[in-house]
């Protein structure tokens, strides 16, 4: 089985060719000198997976927290909790934040230097005299995150500066240029991705904790849904379920999630996180649990959106799972015991109504410290399923093989498989409803209720698509506008690059 995790520890920072220049000019090291040799260039991809789970102290790094403030905050799912006071990310949970706000600058400013740096190695790398497959497989690892950073600033942001080049050496007048055409940056994700896939297959196996051709299929396949180009969709989530790359589900859900299951069968991408090593810590640990439990560090900034349905003024998504559905009890928790006084502690909202907190990260060996070992989970083979079912439908209609990966990821939470005889859009409502469940707090359904589509289109969309408007409407959050459905460009970068433009709206 090839993993794709990577620790990450602290040193890795010192890797990056962005650091700043010392007033010393003798100990400046010129890309030149410092590219020489094999293990300079594993260094160089090492340092391009650094944005993902850690950063400068002080910042929030991708997948370890920002996209819980900056995304998740943002959907139906999600809601800053008592433990998040600060105002730019309760503004965003409310939908009243401005292209001011800290949280899009951060986002556009730690996806762009994984790509300067995934630039860096694409142009240093392939003069280093080294083992061919060696060199292929690293090439094909830059190559691959370079496109994911770009997969997630197109769909956030729209057209970007698609930049391929390595910025570092790049004048300020240079540097201001406009944004590309979001066809083109695509073009150039898939072009990436296919050129990494071709890579592995001639390069050397690397050790678990690397990108593989397996993880470029697989967000291959996301792309293509992403731009409903369902037929290469369905094609490539085939090449991942029928190959030879090893990936299968967990047959208990919570191994998905335990450190101690890490980097197993299912995990095809994913930011490793040992929370210890790094500066920053497991910030998403911490946010997840409740205050106020003795002996136990939690600020619970992270809370469901709770909102009224009926009578229920406390409906949350937590209460559209079944009973019998497995996944509610892994991925929620309504009381911790106390590792000083052995009491349970648990919030009502209403009587008998207890809290749900999020349980993803959740490490037992760190019980009293709100921190963990849990990967943040990027791709995994449940989605890879999911979107064979939704791409499937899409392209020919709720076929047995939609059925088929559907009813896989229904099975494993304990759930009957899905009724037949559905029509395409009972079937599409029924992928999304399974896709909200099996992956909550896991970063994908800002994502999807923009591409959600079918009966409950609101025309208020990009192209008429998307139901991001009515489902935050739904929750309370009545803020929601058509300029959400897409990120504003940071007023910083503007500011510092007057041949950038503005999204709609904002």
């Amino acid at each position: 089985m090839k993993n794709i995790s990577l620790i990450l520890t602290l040193v890795l920072g010192t890797l990056s060719a962005c650091t700043s220049l010392e007033e010393n000019p003798q100990s400046f090291i010129s890309p030149e000198q410092f590219y020489k040799t094999s293990n300079d260039a594993v260094s160089a991809v090492n340092a391009i997976y650094y944005p993902l789970v850690d950063n400068k102290v002080g910042a929030q790094p991708i997948y370890n927290r920002l996209f819980d403030t900056g995304l998740d905050f943002l959907t139906d799912d999600l809601d800053a909790g008592p433990g998040s006071p600060n105002a730019e990310v309760r503004a965003l949970a409310k939908l009243t934040h401005a292209s001011t706000n800290l949280r899009l600058q951060q986002i556009w400013t730690e996806h762009y230097e994984g790509i300067n740096k995934a630039n860096i190695a694409l142009e240093r790398i392939p003069v280093i005299t080294m083992d061919q497959k060696l060199q292929n497989r690293l090439l094909g690892e830059a190559r691959f995150l370079r496109a994911f950073y770009y997969f997630n600033l197109v769909r956030l942001y729209g057209d970007v500066p698609l930049l391929l080049t390595d910025q570092t050496q790049l004048s300020i007048a240079e540097l201001q240029v406009p944004r590309t055409p979001q066809e083109q940056v695509y073009n150039q994700i898939i072009a990436d991705l296919s050129e990494s896939a071709t890579l592995f297959k001639n390069g050397s196996s690397g050790e678990a904790g690397r990108v593989t051709e397996g993880a470029a299929k697989s967000l291959l396949s996301k792309v293509y849904l992403t731009k409903r180009e369902w037929g290469n969709s369905v094609k490539f989530a085939e090449e991942v379920i029928n190959g030879s790359y090893g990936y299968a589900l967990f047959d208990d859900y919570s191994q998905v999630f335990l450190p101690a299951f890490k980097n197993g069968k299912e995990h095809i991408f994913s930011a490793q996180i040992k929370g210890s090593t790094i500066s920053t810590g497991h910030l998403v640990t911490s946010s997840d649990i409740r205050s106020g439990v003795p002996g136990l560090k939690g600020s619970y900034g992270n809370q469901l959106a709770f909102y009224t349905v009926g009578a229920d003024k406390f409906f949350s998504l937590y209460k559209l799972y079944t009973a019998k559905d497995k996944r509610k009890r892994v991925s929620f928790v309504t009381s911790y015991k106390s590792p000083t006084d052995g009491k349970k502690y648990a919030t009502l909202n209403a009587p008998g109504d207890s809290v749900p907190f999020i349980n993803k990260n959740w490490d037992p060996n760190y019980a009293g410290t709100g921190q963990s070992d849990a990967n943040a989970n990027i791709l995994r083979f449940a989605e890879v399923l999911l979107i064979h079912a939704e791409a499937e439908n899409e392209l020919n209609g709720p076929t047995d093989k939609a059925y088929g990966s559907l009813n896989k990821i229904r099975k494993r939470a304990g759930l009957d498989n899905l009724t037949t005889g559905l029509t395409k859009d009972q079937f599409r409502d029924s992928v999304y409803l399974d896709r909200r469940l099996e992956l909550v707090a896991e970063y994908h359904r800002f994502f999807d209720l923009i591409r959600e589509t079918g009966s409950e289109v609101t025309g208020s969309g990009p192209e008429g698509r998307g139901v991001l408007i009515k489902k935050l409407q739904l929750v309370g959050k009545t803020n929601v506008a058509a300029r959400h459905y897409l990120y504003a460009i940071p007023q910083g970068e503007i500011d510092r690059n007057p041949k950038l433009t503005q999204n709609p709206g904002w």
